[in-house]
């Protein structure tokens, strides 16, 4: 089945209604919202658009789950766990698709996308029996110190629309590992992919309650009585920086434990020593990943100078040669951007450069509709001031610049609220070394325009966020640790 009647089928077969205690309902007012097709503007289907009263009703449902639920085996929880991987794996196809429907991004980075989602869940599965503790003997021998991890109990989860099933593992994947229960809201524009892995963690065997999806237009109406409930103990999101400061004076409150994954603003850095094929190659994929619309996308392209116009060249000719269109089509690697209000913004961001002296080498504009799409641009000569030196772009824009030395480089670099990630090329280890320990983020891509892995650490510092998501540290965010002083009788 291809075409209109596999779009068909896809959409169908995804419950449309909130996910509360285990069961599906519709929003308590009756009311709806739809989700669109960001490559045609075309509404695909509407969802249950829940009220504040749906959000508490989602929160006493984790609230009652908890205590069993912490109870519960790790063995068995990590076991739901990877029958959902096996789930998702074998549905790759379908649930790709469904992805590309409602977000835009071309089927074979769906596809992708739900491998990497599912890889999460593998992940967490096998950190779920190695969840750990301490013994020791007092100093002064009297006693005994005996530590232990617990769940953090109910939380709180909130996902983008960018990458609308993996942020939702990374989060659920560690919340179900340690015991923890879970009331999640994903975006607006992309709630469907959520939706289907609701279900494909029902099929698992999750028991009801354990996790909970409120699909709504009104997140701040929706989520804030539930952040300041009081009965949640944890809150992990992934959004702008700016959403990030609100959550975070909302949660103060209820001293809520939070983990956010905010905005960046990568620099990709390319020496003249480099392997000028390979960061070619890898600066295509940071840039272009996701159309561009990713946290970890790269920002801002500092080039030696010896190389710059070479590296300018191959990028011009490489974005040249994209295919544009719908996701669904052959051939194609840009979708659209999200909605109109991105391409308005990269639009003005690349005005901006242009006005203040930059040249575009190729692109610059947005395309005609129906749907939301912008041309892949080089641009090169970007002022300092320009805007887009501060602010993410979110779409499939490199400015490049150039630069002398190590020392020059890293300041710019560096000279930002920013600090998720960056990228660095070179062949010199003793720079790489350097250069790497210097640069003021949480994660490096050094000779590989990829950072982004389960099995490791993922988050940033400054205005990028607090916590981190994967890795043998991911279960952390959803364990507190208690400390037992044991007393000895003589």
């Amino acid at each position: 089945m291809t075409g209109a009647a596999a779009e068909t089928k896809v959409i169908d077969g995804v419950a449309k209604e909130l996910y509360i205690g285990g069961a599906w309902q519709p929003a308590s007012g009756g009311g709806t919202f739809p989700v669109l097709d960001p490559a045609t503007g075309a509404e695909l289907c509407s969802v249950a658009d829940a009220s504040p009263a749906d959000g508490i009703a989602a929160l006493d449902a984790a609230v009652a789950a908890q205590r069993f639920w912490a109870k519960h085996p790790p063995r068995e929880r990590g076991e739901i766990l990877r029958r959902s991987y096996e789930i998702i794996t074998e549905r790759v196809d379908d649930l790709a698709l469904l992805m590309t429907l409602e977000m835009g991004k071309p089927l074979a980075e769906s596809r992708g996308e739900v491998a990497y989602a599912a890889e999460f869940f593998r992940w967490f599965a096998e950190e779920a029996v190695r969840i750990d503790g301490g013994y020791a003997v007092s100093p002064n021998g009297t006693g005994r110190v005996l530590v232990t991890r617990q769940p953090v109990g109910p939380s709180i989860l909130i996902t983008p629309w960018n990458f609308p099933m993996a942020m939702g593992t990374r989060k659920i994947g560690p919340a179900i590992a340690a015991g923890c229960t879970s009331v999640i809201k994903p975006a607006a524009q992309t709630p469907l992919s959520m939706l289907a892995l609701a279900g494909i963690l029902a099929e698992a065997g999750l028991p009801d309650g354990v996790v909970n999806v409120v699909t709504t237009s009104s997140s701040g109406a929706v989520m804030e009585p539930m952040i300041r409930d009081g009965r949640a103990r944890k809150l992990s999101f992934t959004g702008s920086t700016a959403v990030g400061r609100t959550l975070l004076q909302q949660s103060a409150d209820q001293v809520l434990r939070t983990s956010m994954e905010l905005g960046g603003n990568a620099p990709f850095i390319v020496f003249d020593d480099a392997d000028l094929d390979a960061a070619v190659e890898g600066a295509m994929l940071a840039k272009l990943r996701n159309i561009g619309e990713a946290c970890t996308a790269a920002n801002r392209f500092y080039v030696q100078q010896g190389v710059v116009d070479e590296f300018a060249r191959r990028m011009t000719e490489r974005m040249e040669s994209l295919g544009i269109g719908r996701g669904t089509e052959e051939g194609v690697t840009i979708g659209p951007l999200i909605d109109q209000a991105a391409v308005d913004k990269v639009d003005a961001l690349v005005s901006d450069a242009v006005n203040r002296g930059a040249t575009v080498l190729t692109g610059g504009s947005g395309l005609d509709g129906p749907g939301h799409f912008y041309r892949p641009t080089v641009l090169t000569g970007i002022p300092d001031d320009a805007r887009m030196t501060d602010e993410e772009i979110f779409g499939p824009v490199a400015p490049i610049s150039s630069f002398a030395t190590e020392e020059e480089v890293l300041a710019k670099a560096n000279d930002t609220q920013y600090g998720l990630v960056s990228y660095v090329y070179t062949t010199d280890f003793d720079r790489a070394l350097r250069v790497c320990e210097q640069l003021e983020v949480g994660m490096v891509g050094l000779n590989q325009g990829l950072v982004s892995n389960p099995a490791a650490p993922f988050g940033g510092i400054k205005h990028s966020g607090v916590g981190r998501e994967g890795g043998t540290v991911g279960i952390d965010e959803f364990l507190e640790t208690k400390y037992l002083a044991v007393g000895l009788r003589e």
